[in-house]
């Protein structure tokens, strides 16, 4: 990317609407902006307006009006980039915002890459690198959750954590690095018990970051829940209840759900991924195996497990069931939902079976996806196993994997350097791991980074953005 000429792209989603906006940046910003508008009232050029001012006007291809707009001046460093920027509020007409684009283009802007406005940002200081993925976590937001752990990552809380960890190990291996220019000397500058101490609390501190993201990943990509049970006991009319639409095929002849159906959906501001799995049976249908055998994997990649009983079910099939799924169901967030209790049967035996080898669970919830009957509690059941009182707290949430893999490492390296102080290791050693941390970190807010990273991160964004 050339950080020298003037980018330009269409920042609103596709397709026709109300209005549309056009972005463009770079030290010919105003000039080409000015090069194709037209003032309503005032003669005065764009390049004459004071920054933060809306104009109104008309968009012009030499004698062809192509429309009515308003224009917003920012000047730099006071604008998103860092450079100068211009934005254009046209009408939302396909049509409309090509023009417009091809107009800048054809006076010298440059067609923006996926994410250069931010790039640029980024480039120019305005923001870290883990703010400017918070930037694409923000427009991907789904849910009231992801989008506050964005808005943390946006406004830089995260990068405050990181930076404070790396300035207090600054602090030292500076110490650290001035004794081994006076190594011959053998004096010691940096105390070593000050030195652990410090490199505990910030193992803490890692820890706690890297533990965070197991929250955080869900919340980002949705809470995995797989739908399980023997064939007919209305796992995909509940997926439909749930859906509030006809998602999955709902039959009374057994397998008809062959593979994994996913789709997600929103409750209280969370975001839940429900997976609609192959009912599990003894067959020898060899595709039904392979959905069988898909709904373990599905079990075991799940964070929550509803295992759907039927009511009105022989005992045998029921108690089956259980057997089959509690052991592949170990270690997951399990709420048994008895369906169909709306239909005949002896509800009150199975009730007593059920609450009799269920006590370790916090919910046995017993509905009819066919009447709605207690859905409402099966949603307050799935939420209830979510626990969100670490993000409810206000703590910094790591949602992202590489800054998940850089904490890791940063990890490693510090517990290799709490075992250097311990067992005596030469400083030059000690140093190297020291460093290492401060690598590791600082590749998180792009105080180390490279073009390849730089292009895989900001490959994913939106053009415009």
């Amino acid at each position: 990317m050339n950080n020298v000429t003037t980018i330009c792209a269409i920042a609103s989603a596709p397709g026709n609407g109300a209005i549309a906006f056009i972005r463009l940046s770079g030290n010919e910003a105003f000039s080409i902006c000015e090069s194709i508008f037209e003032p309503a009232t005032s003669g005065k050029k764009i390049s004459k307006q004071k920054a933060f001012t809306i104009h109104f006007g008309k968009i012009n291809d030499e004698e062809i009006f192509i429309d009515e707009v308003l224009v917003s001046l920012f000047r730099n460093p006071q604008s998103y980039t860092g450079e100068d920027l211009v934005e254009i509020s046209c009408h939302g007409s396909q049509y409309i915002q090509q023009q417009i684009l091809q107009l800048l283009i054809k006076k010298g802007a440059v067609l923006a890459q996926p994410g250069e406005f931010t790039l640029r940002a980024f480039l120019n200081g305005k923001m870290d690198l883990s703010q400017a993925e918070g930037v694409a976590d923000l427009i991907a937001s789904s849910s009231e959750a992801s989008h506050k752990i964005a808005m943390q990552q946006m406004r830089g809380s995260f990068s405050i954590e990181i930076n404070e960890l790396r300035k207090q190990l600054l602090n030292f291996i500076s110490l650290i690095e001035l004794e081994l220019d006076f190594s011959e000397e053998d004096v010691e500058f940096a105390d070593r018990t000050d030195l652990s101490n410090l490199m505990n609390k910030i193992h803490r501190k890692i820890v706690e970051l890297t533990d965070s993201f197991e929250l955080g990943n869900v919340i980002k990509e949705g809470i995995p829940v797989a739908i399980v049970g023997n064939p007919n006991v209305g796992k995909s009319t509940l997926l439909n209840i749930l859906l509030k639409e006809d998602r999955a095929i709902v039959s009374e002849i057994p397998g008809t759900t062959r593979d994994a159906i996913e789709d997600i959906i929103n409750i209280k501001g969370i975001t839940f991924r429900f997976i609609d799995t192959a009912g599990l049976r003894e067959t020898h249908d060899k595709i039904e195996i392979m959905g069988i055998d898909r709904t373990k994997e599905k079990i075991r990649k799940a964070a929550i497990v509803l295992l759907v009983l039927d009511a009105s079910d022989a005992m045998a099939n029921i108690q089956a069931s259980i057997r089959t799924v509690k052991p592949e169901a170990k270690g997951k967030q399990l709420i048994i939902v008895v369906n169909k209790v709306d239909l005949p049967g002896n509800h009150q035996k199975l009730i007593g079976y059920l609450e009799g080898i269920d006590k370790e669970h916090d919910d046995l919830i017993y509905i009819s996806a066919r009447t709605h009957i207690n859905i409402d509690k099966l949603n307050e059941a799935l939420l209830r196993k979510v626990d969100l009182s670490y993000l409810a707290q206000n703590n910094v949430v790591v949602s992202n994997i590489r800054h998940f893999e850089a904490l890791e490492k940063s990890r490693e390296a510090i517990e290799r350097a709490m075992n250097g102080i311990s067992s005596g290791l030469t400083t030059d050693l000690l140093a190297m791991d020291i460093r290492q941390v401060l690598h590791y970190l600082g590749e998180i807010t792009g105080e180390i980074t490279n073009d390849e990273v730089l292009g895989n991160i900001f490959k994913n964004f939106c053009i415009g953005k």
